[in-house]
C-alpha cells in the first residue's frame, strides 16, 4: 500500500487500530493466514439495493447542506458538523512527533471558535475549504496527489467538501494499510508463536497428534525415490518444446530435508479427498489448499488447450497475444462446466477454439486448416477430457515442477525459465505459484521444529548434511 508523506520512520500508531491484547492475537492470526492483508474501498455491485440506498441518503444530506448554505442569512449548523469531522480525520493522521502541524490544525478550525464565526455569519467556508485542501496535500500518500489537485478545480463549496470527504477516506485507509504492513512483521511472528503454542498443547494432550503428519511426509520421501513416469509426445517437439533447465529427469533425486518438505506440500495438490489422514499441521489450511489444487486443474486444462491449438494454428497467428487472449476468454468461460461435465465443455471448447483459428487464418490471409486437419484438432482438444490423456498430463507434471522450482527458489526465479508449453499462461501461473508459496512458507515457520524431528528418521545423514528443515 502507498505510504503516507513524513512516515519513514518507525511504526505508526492508528488511534483505534489495536487497542488489546486479544485485537493483536486476531489481527496477527489474519496477518498469518492472509499474508496481502489490507483494508479496501468497499464497492457494492452495479445497481445494488445497498448501493442505491447509500446514494439516497448522500444525495440528500449534501442537497439539505446546499440549502442551508444558499438561505439568507446562511445556516452553518451542518458545516460546522463537517468540518468538525474533518478535523478530527486530519488530526488522526498525524505522527505524535507532529507537534507543530496539529497545533495548527486545532487553531486554524478550533471548534469554538468557528462556532462563533457562524453566529455573526462570518464562517468562510471556501476559505477554510482551501486551508484543508493544503494540509491534506502535505499528508496524503503519492498516489492520492492527483485526485487532491482535481479538488482545487471545483469551485461550488458543498460540491467541494463533498470530495474532500471522499478524498480523505482514502487517506485513512492509506493510513492504516500503511501501519498493518508495518506492523506487520511483529503480527507474522505473533501468529507463529501462537499457532505453535496452540498446536504443543494439543500435542501434549495427545501424543499421536503427529501420525499422519509422518505418515505423508514418509510418502513423500518415498515418491521422490522413485523414477517418473513418462509419457511420448503426441504432438511434434516444436510444440512440445524441449527440455529446460527446470524439466524434470527420470532419474530420483537425492534426498534432502528441503526436497521432502517440497515434495510432501505438491502431494497435498493431489490428495484423494476420500483419504482422512491429511496431515494435522495442514489442516487449518486444508481449505485453501483445496482452492489451490482446483486452480491449478484449470491451468492444466487451459494449458492443454492452448497447446493443442498452438500447434494447429501456426507461429505467426499464434505470435499474436489477442488471438491467444481469445483463445483462453474461450477456455475460462467454460471451467466452472468442466467440473461437472468435462466431456461436453471440452466439446464446445474445441468448437469455438477451431472456428476461432478459422476465422482468424482467414482474416491474417492465411491457408485454412484443411477438413482433415480440423477433425484432428476437434479431436485432440476433446481428449483432453481425458484423465489419461498424454498432454494433459506432460502439462500437468511441468505445472508441478515449476510450482517445485518456487518453493525451493522462489516464484521469480521459477518464471526465468518456465517449462514448454507454459509460457503462455505466466501469469496465471505467478499467481498461484504465489499463493502456494506464501501459504507452505508460513507453515513451515509454525510447524518446521516438529518437521525436523520426523525428517531425521527419513532422511539418511550420509545424504543429508544437515537435517535441520531451511525455510523454502
Amino acid at each position: 500500500p502507498p505510504a503516507p508523506r513524513r512516515r519513514a520512520a518507525g511504526v505508526l500508531s492508528v488511534p483505534g487500530l489495536i487497542d488489546t491484547v486479544d485485537d493483536v492475537s486476531k489481527l496477527s492470526n489474519k496477518v498469518g493466514k492472509n499474508r496481502g492483508l489490507h483494508m479496501e474501498e468497499k464497492v457494492s455491485p452495479p445497481s445494488s439495493l445497498e448501493d442505491k440506498v447509500k446514494e439516497t441518503m448522500h444525495n440528500a444530506f449534501w442537497n439539505h447542506l446546499k440549502e442551508q448554505l444558499s438561505a439568507t442569512p446562511p445556516d452553518f449548523s451542518c458545516a460546522l458538523e463537517l468540518l468538525k469531522e474533518i478535523k478530527e480525520i486530519l488530526l488522526s493522521l498525524l505522527l505524535p512527533r507532529q507537534s507543530r502541524l496539529r497545533s495548527e490544525i486545532e487553531e486554524a478550525l478550533d471548534t469554538e471558535l468557528l462556532n462563533q464565526k457562524a453566529e455573526h455569519g462570518a464562517l468562510n467556508v471556501p476559505h477554510l475549504s482551501k486551508y484543508i485542501l493544503n494540509m491534506m496535500t502535505l499528508l496524503c500518500a503519492p498516489v492520492r496527489d492527483e485526485a487532491v489537485q482535481n479538488l482545487e478545480n471545483i469551485t461550488d463549496p458543498v460540491r467541494l467538501l463533498r470530495g474532500i470527504f471522499q478524498v480523505l477516506g482514502l487517506m485513512k485507509m492509506d493510513m492504516v494499510n500503511y501501519t498493518i504492513q508495518s506492523l506487520q512483521p511483529h503480527l507474522q511472528e505473533h501468529s507463529i508463536q501462537h499457532e505453535r503454542a496452540t498446536f504443543q498443547e494439543l500435542l501434549n494432550k495427545q501424543p499421536s497428534l503427529l501420525d499422519h503428519t509422518t505418515k505423508w511426509l514418509t510418502q513423500a520421501a518415498a515418491d521422490l525415490t522413485m523414477p517418473l513416469p513418462t509419457c511420448p509426445d503426441t504432438l511434434d517437439s516444436t510444440s512440445m518444446a524441449s527440455s529446460s533447465p527446470n524439466e524434470a529427469v527420470s532419474s530420483p533425486e537425492p534426498l534432502s530435508p528441503t526436497m521432502v518438505l517440497s515434495q510432501g506440500f505438491l502431494n497435498l495438490l493431489l490428495w484423494d479427498p476420500e483419504n482422512e489422514e491429511f496431515p494435522e499441521t495442514l489442516l487449518m489450511d486444508r481449505t485453501r489448499l483445496q482452492e489451490l489444487e482446483s486452480q491449478l486443474h484449470q491451468l492444466t486444462i487451459l494449458a492443454s488447450v492452448l497447446l493443442v491449438a498452438s500447434s494447429f494454428s501456426g507461429s505467426v497467428l499464434f505470435g499474436s497475444p489477442q488471438f491467444v487472449d481469445k483463445l483462453k476468454h474461450i477456455t475460462k468461460d467454460l471451467m466452472e462446466e468442466f467440473k461437472s461435465r468435462p466431456e461436453e465443455a471440452l466439446q464446445t471448447v474445441s468448437e469455438q477454439v477451431s472456428q476461432e483459428i478459422h476465422q482468424s487464418l482467414k482474416n491474417m490471409g492465411l491457408a485454412a486448416l484443411s477438413s482433415d486437419n480440423t477433425a484432428s484438432l476437434i479431436g485432440q482438444l476433446q481428449n483432453i477430457a481425458k484423465k489419461e490423456n498424454c498432454v494433459r498430463s506432460v502439462i500437468d507434471q511441468r505445472i508441478h515442477l515449476f510450482l517445485k522450482c518456487c518453493l525451493v527458489l522462489g516464484v521469480q526465479r521459477s518464471l526465468l525459465d518456465l517449462p514448454g508449453g507454459l509460457t503462455v499462461i505466466e501469469a496465471e501461473l505467478a499467481e498461484l505459484g504465489q499463493k502456494f508459496v506464501s501459504l507452505t512458507h508460513h507453515n513451515q515457520k509454525v510447524f518446521g521444529p516438529y518437521y525436523t524431528e520426523i525428517l531425521k528418521t527419513l532422511v539418511p545423514p550420509a545424504q543429508a548434511l544437515d537435517t535441520e528443515v531451511e525455510s523454502i
